[in-house]
């Protein structure tokens, strides 16, 4: 049989539907919940998970994933700034860990779906590794802005999945909101992109994982701030677009749930 006839279909009704659900989608955060803690033992304990989770990143990206990072920007340029990179959300265990990889040498923080902290053990260790979950209220949307602003004072990379939702292996970019550019805006730091594209192996069933990190793109101070947010939203987009044209295999297919009628 062949790989076309192999290859699994997924159908879509929107460009928000989701093809990967937590084992506890409707986690809710306490109301108490602090998205920077400072304490020493919890900041030792964070720095050697982060630490384990680089060497595991490598290895889980080399082997499963054939990954391979194409620094288009370096980062390390970037030192005295914090900076504020997007991607396109294809790996739903991949992505918690390639930005590790991307963001070196600096420290990654990602905006993550609160449902995420919900999975068993997994869950527990997100937020000390850089996990910054999205809240339900104004309240705690203040105090996720705050803690962004935190994290990009002390020059750390925040990583923002525009898309929202895991499309697994998903080869073409989908649509962004212009109020996910807010963070880079609003703290006036760069922002780049990281695409990840699919390639076939040779003796595999799965494609290779190859990102493309691209960057630096400025918000345009001479524009409103509104549509500085658009802007700098067209201009990520437009080049995620162009870089997901080196994809040349779709392990999965995506189509429009009227095709199915």
């Amino acid at each position: 049989m062949s790989r076309e006839k192999e290859k699994q279909v997924f159908y879509y009704r929107s460009f928000t539907d989701d093809f990967v659900l937590s084992q506890n989608q409707d986690f809710a955060l306490p109301e108490d919940y602090v998205w920077v803690k400072t304490g020493f033992f919890y900041r030792l304990w964070s720095g050697f998970l982060y630490a384990v989770a680089t060497v595991f990143a490598f290895f889980y990206g080399k082997l499963a994933l054939g990954l391979k990072i194409v620094r288009n920007a370096d980062l390390r340029k970037f030192k005295d700034t914090g900076v504020v990179l997007y991607g396109n959300h294809t790996q739903p265990m991949g992505d918690v860990f390639t930005p590790i990889l991307l963001c070196r040498p600096k420290r990654g923080y990602t905006i993550a779906s609160t449902a995420n902290l919900g999975i068993p053990v997994i869950g527990k260790i997100l937020p000390p590794l850089g996990a910054l979950p999205l809240a339900d209220d104004v309240h705690g949307m203040s105090r996720l802005l705050a803690a962004v602003r935190t994290r990009l004072e002390q020059k750390a990379t925040v990583i923002v999945f525009p898309e929202a939702h895991v499309w697994p292996w998903y080869t073409e970019i989908r649509p962004f909101p212009a109020s996910a550019f807010s963070f880079p805006v609003d703290a006036n730091v760069p922002a780049f992109c990281a695409t990840a594209t699919y390639q076939r192996r040779r003796h595999r069933k799965k494609p290779r994982l190859i990102v493309y990190l691209d960057g630096p793109f400025y918000p345009d101070e001479s524009l409103p701030k509104i549509k500085r947010k658009a802007a700098l939203r067209d201009a990520v987009h437009a080049q995620m677009v162009e870089r997901s044209k080196l994809s040349d295999c779709r392990y999965i297919e995506y189509l429009p749930a009227e095709e199915t009628s």
